[in-house]
């Protein structure tokens, strides 16, 4: 006969197994992060998990990061926008021509980018909205003028120097700390986010569950749910505590939370957020439903172009110059971290978390093989087999749901 100890086991992993196989697709990334990480901190004797790695790794990530939360919500409209490497690369060269020969202050010049960059996402979203001209078209485009546009800009010195010590903050610097310390060597500011973070994300998955229970919506079973907390919890805390090992959070990491923070509450807790994955699902009943097509390619495509100004701000920030090369395959970049972090080549599946995770894989390849000293040439075919294999996940899950 059975104990109860061992019923509650089996209940557990029957449960686990439920939870892991209906939500494979949002989980998958995490477990495939969390085994990168682990093997390559095991073939690099412990220096890629170590503070000052991984906040380079962090601050690396960044400009891939903004680019493929933008992409993300594109190909969820069943779209594509190559012309956004480009477009980051010439847009960080105006940035780059505004504040050293312009002379104007970063307050000024990075909304300026930014609305530029917003403007460029609605030019190329004019011939896929008014005239149906493939996005791929449209944006290939768009590719070539801005990477033309980059070359004209830079043509006189090649590469531009910036010396504004503000706007290279935005990619070299730390959020300044407390005047007090809890933790000798550690950064307290960092860690007390770290706490109110974990806080707020326990208290809001809480409210999220009451809320589904009052209206009799499906849930995560208590004790999966339980587990989702504590897991979550302690990467939240583990990524803070490696963070104040080294100088804290960084203000790029900072520009990413935020931008997925605003993305994240626009795509789940909005009606544009809705829309948009009605278009992505079925754009002809979405028409029919009320919902105007044309307007909600316009808005993900001044979305992107506007993520795609904020990624050469970054870029350029971090390098603390414009260069003529600067954008090269950043498009495809992100496009590769949203295919990872789950967005679904046939539309209206993705989320901008998913997007992130992906972004951390992708860049985790990178830094992980260089540490190990692994041929640049190999790099790209182990980067490519992921790709792959991101996209073969995708099909077959889509499949497998379709059967079930």
């Amino acid at each position: 006969m059975a104990t109860r100890t061992q019923v509650k086991q089996a209940t557990f992993l029957a449960n686990l197994q439920y939870v892991l196989g209906q939500n494979i697709r949002q989980y998958g990334m995490f477990i495939a992060l969390f085994v990168i990480m682990i093997i390559f901190s095991i073939t690099t004797n412990g220096i890629f998990i170590s503070s000052r790695n991984l906040s380079n790794l962090i601050n690396q990530t960044g400009y891939i990061a903004v680019l493929a939360v933008g992409m993300t919500l594109v190909i969820v409209i069943r779209h594509i926008d190559l012309s956004v490497g480009f477009l980051a690369g010439f847009l960080g060269a105006v940035a780059a021509i505004a504040l050293r020969f312009w002379e104007l202050p970063t307050i000024v010049v990075v909304p300026m980018v930014l609305v530029m960059g917003a403007l460029a996402g609605l030019l190329t979203a004019l011939p896929v909205a008014e005239l149906k001209i493939p996005s791929f078209v449209a944006s290939l485009a768009g590719w070539l003028i801005y990477r033309g546009a980059l070359q004209l800009v830079t043509a006189g010195t090649g590469t531009i120097i910036i010396e504004d010590e503000t706007f290279n903050a935005i990619g070299n610097g730390f959020i300044p700390d407390v005047p007090f310390s809890l933790i000798p060597g550690y950064h307290t500011l960092t860690l007390l986010l770290g706490v109110v973070a974990i806080v707020a994300y326990v208290l809001s998955e809480i409210r999220t569950r009451n809320k589904k229970l009052a209206y009799n919506f499906e849930v995560l079973p208590l004790d999966m749910f339980v587990l989702k907390l504590v897991f979550i919890s302690t990467l939240i805390g583990l990524l803070a505590w490696i963070m104040a090992g080294y100088n804290g959070l960084s203000w790029t990491m900072v520009i990413v939370l935020l931008v997925v923070a605003i993305y994240h509450f626009v795509t789940t807790q909005t009606v544009l957020g809705r829309h948009i994955y009605a278009v992505g699902g079925n754009p002809e009943a979405a028409e029919l439903s009320g919902i105007s097509v044309k307007r909600i390619t316009y808005i993900v495509f001044a979305s992107m172009g506007m993520l795609a100004a904020l990624s050469g701000v970054l870029f350029a920030s971090r390098l603390r110059s414009a260069t003529t090369t600067a954008g090269t395959l950043f498009e495809l970049d992100a496009i590769a971290a949203a295919y990872i972090g789950g967005v679904s080549a046939a539309g209206g599946v993705g989320n901008v978390i998913g997007s992130i995770i992906g972004a951390l894989v992708y860049v985790s390849l990178t830094s992980g093989m260089n540490l190990m000293g692994i041929d640049i040439a190999y790099q790209y075919i182990v980067r490519g087999l992921v790709l792959v294999a991101a996209v073969i996940f995708d099909v077959t899950t889509r499949r497998r749901g379709r059967s079930a």
